[in-house]
């Protein structure tokens, strides 16, 4: 009788950390009940699939052909230099996945969409901030790309513990636009709630999008080609 170190009941982050395990040595096997990988986060497919998961009549001859979708049940995107990604390499499991450089994000404000800027000259052209707001907000960005929350001399006098979010912005006097884009479509937060809290967090966030630009200049974003389900399927490989 084979014999497993481990015993996993799976979705996406129980396939993390198979594969972790795997990696370091411990013979691990998967059990899963769904028809397709993923659990809860699963990429669904062929279209009729996912009218069946929900109980409704199937789609529309003017949707095309079913199998030419795939859709995830929690869509999300990859930071290119985020830990998940940093782990897939880890394990290895990028040979059995392929992935799409997402061409650009945008920010609705005023009636219309913006390209959140990617480039020095991006943001020179863009209309999310004025002049002088551009001026005072690469000062800013220098001071987070600088920062080291152990080295004082990159802090400003502020404590990356202690002064909150909004009092940074005001030390750069960044007006109400560009507090708004740099917190929820650079350090992507889903409410004003870290205008109150110590600003490391929202620094580290601001530095890991920064860095995941770098890798691929057009978006700080990666998805894999074939849907989110791909992430499990790959760890259990």
């Amino acid at each position: 009788m084979t014999e497993y170190s481990i015993l996993l009941i799976c979705v996406l982050q129980e396939c993390v950390l198979s594969g972790l395990m795997s990696v370091n040595g411990k013979k691990v096997l998967h059990m899963d009940s769904n028809p397709c990988y993923g659990g809860e986060s699963a990429s669904i497919f062929p279209l009729e699939e996912l009218y069946k998961r929900f109980q409704v009549s199937a789609p529309s001859t003017s949707m095309g052909c079913g199998k030419d979708w795939n859709v995830d049940l929690i869509p999300k995107f990859l930071l290119a230099n985020g830990p998940l990604v940093k782990m897939l390499l880890y394990t290895e499991v990028t040979r059995y996945l392929d992935f799409k450089v997402i061409e650009g994000s945008f920010v609705y404000k005023g009636g219309k969409l913006h390209r959140v800027p990617c480039t020095e000259t991006e943001t020179h052209n863009s209309d999310l901030m004025g002049m002088f707001d551009k001026r005072r907000f690469r000062k800013f960005m220098s001071f987070v790309l600088n920062f080291e929350e152990k080295d004082p001399r990159t802090h400003h006098d502020m404590d990356p513990h202690r002064t909150t979010m909004r009092d940074v912005f005001r030390h750069f006097d960044l007006g109400d636009d560009v507090v708004e884009v740099t917190g929820h479509a650079l350090a992507l937060h889903v409410n004003d709630d870290y205008l109150e809290q110590p600003c490391l967090m929202t620094i580290n966030r601001i530095k890991l999008y920064s860095e995941s630009l770098a890798r691929y200049s057009l978006s700080p974003f990666l998805y894999p080609l074939f849907g989110l389900g791909e992430l499990p399927q790959g760890f259990v490989r």
